[in-house]
């Protein structure tokens, strides 16, 4: 198994033996993602156990990729940074994110700072918190759909 690297996108071949119907999904999300070159910005963030907020803003650089979820009032207006190995599915039609995280796990998450996230420790403190949290075996089959 490929070790989690929490700046990268996760390759959806290290996955085709676990769960095809996955890897199938991620394929399809990654060559989506690369003809709409959609921003993310205000996608819905959906953990595995229900909504956590919306994204405010997203980086696409390659190795240090992430996206910055307003949780708005559900941990009291704090932000937080998913790393984009945590990115499970992307739903451009219905305008959500899927990401491997519980909403505990995500709440639990360092704070994000804006004037320091970019740094070396910072980064650091992240990578090691979401490596922590990172199961060897994804999520069965599709996401469940919202709002039920």
């Amino acid at each position: 198994m490929q070790p989690f690297i929490p700046w990268a996108w996760r390759n959806p071949s290290w996955l085709a033996g676990l769960d095809p119907t996955l890897a199938e999904q991620r394929e399809e999300s990654i060559e989506a993602d690369r003809e709409a070159h959609a921003s993310l910005a205000g996608y819905h963030v959906e953990a595995t156990d229900g909504g956590v907020g919306s994204v405010d803003e997203a980086s696409y650089a390659v190795g240090e990729a992430y996206l910055v979820v307003d949780t708005g009032p559900w941990i009291f207006g704090r932000k937080v940074l998913l790393p984009a190995g945590t990115v499970q599915h992307v739903d451009h039609a219905e305008r959500e994110v899927y990401v491997d995280r519980t909403k505990d796990q995500i709440k639990e998450s360092p704070e994000y700072d804006k004037d320091t996230f970019g740094t070396p420790g910072y980064r650091e403190r992240v990578s090691a918190y979401y490596a922590g949290s990172y199961r060897a075996d994804p999520p069965a089959g599709p996401p469940a759909p919202r709002g039920g």
